[in-house]
């Protein structure tokens, strides 16, 4: 397989996912959601910290600081 014939298929197998992923979005069932969800903005702070590390990490630093020791 020469490259030409490699990147022919490559750009066809390409051109196709777009074509489907288009028409995914189109044809869309009622109450089903396709494979590319839409967006949503979140506004505000994010929330407390998940990170366990991160938390102890801060309560160090404030706490060297004088904040609440």
């Amino acid at each position: 397989m020469t490259v030409s014939s490699k990147l022919r298929i490559l750009l066809l197998a390409g051109a196709v996912g777009l074509f489907g992923l288009e028409a995914s979005e189109q044809l869309a069932l009622p109450g089903f959601s396709g494979l590319v969800s839409s967006a949503e903005a979140r506004v505000g702070r994010p929330l407390t910290p998940v990170s366990v590390a991160g938390a102890a990490r801060r309560t160090v630093r404030r706490c060297a600081a004088g904040v609440y020791c």
